[in-house]
């Protein structure tokens, strides 16, 4: 049996965006299900937009998801030599020719079509044909290469999401696959890469249909083999219409990869949440990667375009919060904090402060934020302290604090003592826990007060206590 080689090919003229993640996720996913190889290509050959930058981007991207590839990457500008080569051999064959229209001349072509009402395209001066007489070559003008495309029939494809797709080669000109000075063009250097590469199954996304008849058509005049294609629908946001790069706001889906963990998402919760996003496993909703790969077919695949929802995201995001390992929180959650000013020094663990403060936190950045109340001096508003310190709790927070020194520093042990100081005092929880929370964290909203003083430490809660008591 063939073994399956599927492959991402991005290319770097940008960041990673989030419906290239997505392809690579389930091309990757599919190499893993069936025991295939994923391969990493760069097609570079855009030089006035690729840039170092964006290749660095694309794979610090694929690096943070965890989309490991097992060949490359490949990049498309050093695989010249072996393109000249195959073009060679096409204007040999007669299935590609030398093409001197100006750009002028091809723009002019176009009007007459357009207003004529028909397709706009290239109308063949050059195409050699049995009997034809060819126009005197201009002195002085570099050609491009085209590809002398069939003029009849159809291009027809089983796509693996869409079903079959059929597209009449009336539909398709001949297409420039080298400009001037032999540099080849995108649709001819991916047909010879995925042939090279013995690249089996194509998934992208399905701005590509128009390009696949083309490809489809070249792989032909070389003498490939064809592979499978399925093109992925758009990704839109949560109002129904295409996320864009361009779009700005509160609310816009972040389309870099790279925002997801400058707002504090974890690569698991975006995985899986794109993993959703145009495939189903029955009533799903949470599984890890390993679980996609042992489940992900390409069978699931829906032709219908799917919502970005941000809530949703951060819903899976705190359960992934909360299955977290906390010394990787601190790990994350700590520049966040240390940028706030942070004081660590004497401070409780923070994993373990992390541990407390993390059921409720949907992102890591909120998860810094709420965990900030352990690492900074208190500073309790003045009218929250009058509120809640009077003359009549005073004596109650000191008789708690006598008790404080000499309990054992457990969350039993604690809680056992101020049910005993209330009962002692017929007062209710909220009446010592607020005085005490403003005390000890200068805010009212903490987890439970017995968590928090075992988080603190004896030492820190006396020095907290006695200093307004």
């Amino acid at each position: 049996m063939t073994v399956v080689r599927t492959r991402f090919a991005p290319s770097p003229t940008g960041y990673l965006h989030l419906g290239g993640a997505r392809t690579a996720l389930y091309s990757w996913a599919y190499a893993r299900h069936v025991g295939g190889t994923f391969v990493l290509r760069i097609e570079d050959t855009d030089v006035e937009r690729s840039t170092p930058e964006a290749v660095q981007a694309i794979i610090e991207g694929m690096q943070w998801l965890g989309l490991a590839h097992d060949e490359g990457p490949f990049y498309q500008m050093q695989r010249m030599d072996r393109y000249r080569e195959v073009l060679a051999r096409m204007l040999e064959a007669g299935s590609a020719y030398h093409c001197y229209s100006s750009k002028e001349e091809v723009d002019a072509m176009r009007e007459r079509f357009t207003a004529a009402g028909e397709k706009p395209r290239y109308d063949g001066t050059w195409r050699p044909e049995p009997g034809k007489t060819l126009p005197a070559v201009p002195a002085e003008r570099e050609p491009v290469v085209r590809f002398k495309n069939p003029l009849d029939g159809d291009v027809s494809w089983d796509d693996v999401v869409k079903g079959t797709i059929t597209i009449s080669n009336k539909e398709l000109d001949d297409l420039v696959i080298a400009r001037p000075g032999g540099v080849p063009t995108y649709n001819f250097c991916v047909a010879v890469d995925d042939w090279d590469m013995q690249i089996t199954h194509v998934l992208r996304g399905d701005d590509h249909v128009n390009n696949t008849p083309r490809q489809i058509n070249i792989l032909r005049a070389i003498g490939a083999p064809l592979p499978q294609y399925g093109h992925l629908p758009m990704i839109h946001g949560s109002d129904g219409k295409k996320i864009s790069k361009r779009d700005k706001g509160e609310k816009v889906v972040p389309v870099n990869i790279m925002a997801y963990p400058a707002m504090g998402y974890l690569p698991e919760a975006l995985l899986n949440y794109l993993a959703r996003l145009g495939w189903s496993h029955g009533d799903d909703e949470v599984f890890s990667m390993e679980q996609f790969c042992e489940w992900f077919t390409t069978d699931n695949l829906t032709s219908s375009p799917a919502q970005f929802d941000l809530e949703k995201l951060a819903w899976l995001n705190n359960h992934y919060i909360k299955q977290a390992d906390n010394t990787r929180l601190a790990a994350l959650a700590r520049p966040l904090m240390e940028a706030q000013g942070a004081q660590f020094d004497g401070a409780p663990d923070l994993a373990a402060a992390l541990a407390l403060m993390k059921d409720r936190s949907n992102t890591i950045n909120e998860l810094a934020d709420a965990a900030m109340l352990f690492y900074r001096t208190p500073q309790p508003d003045a009218a929250l302290m009058t509120q809640h310190l009077t003359d009549a709790v005073k004596p109650v927070v000191a008789q708690f604090a006598e008790r404080c020194a000499t309990v054992e520093w457990t969350r039993e042990a604690l809680a056992a003592m101020i049910k005993e100081v209330l009962a002692a005092n017929s007062i209710k929880m909220p009446v010592l826990a607020m005085p005490l929370r403003l005390l000890l964290t200068g805010q009212l909203q903490t987890p439970a007060i017995d968590a928090v003083l075992v988080l603190l430490g004896r030492e820190l809660v006396l020095s907290r206590l006695k200093a307004e008591v």
